[in-house]
């Protein structure tokens, strides 16, 4: 085998790679649409102020798909947990702001039966 042909066929993959990598993506007719708004039910347990934010401690209902039963949250605008008490049933919505999950919106939510939907 000559050299010339052993070069070829070492760098042709490399020059696949190169050219499909400058090609341009278009997207896509089918591509996914941002999500909408998901509200989660939860059980208001405790909240607290540390550093001058308000944070409360959330119990989630089995159903939520996440692996943690009680996890704490910041809340943006103290005005939305002023109107619960501990123990409130509540739907919320949480975003990822500042590198910590924060409550963007909060309303009360009827109590979940035990073996019925909610």
């Amino acid at each position: 085998m000559s050299l010339i042909r052993i070069l070829i066929l070492s760098l042709a993959p490399l020059l696949l790679l190169t050219v499909a990598s400058a090609q341009k993506l278009e997207p896509r007719a089918n591509a996914k649409r941002p999500a909408e708004a998901v509200y989660t039910r939860a059980r208001l347990t405790s909240s607290f102020e540390e550093g001058g934010r308000l944070y409360v401690r959330l119990k989630l209902l089995p159903r939520s798909r996440i692996p943690f039963t009680t996890m704490t949250y910041r809340v943006r605008d103290k005005n939305l947990v002023r109107q619960f008490s501990t123990g409130s049933s509540v739907e919320f919505l949480a975003e990822r702001l500042d590198g910590e999950n924060t409550i963007t919106a909060m309303h009360s939510a009827p109590e979940c039966k035990k073996f019925q939907k909610c």
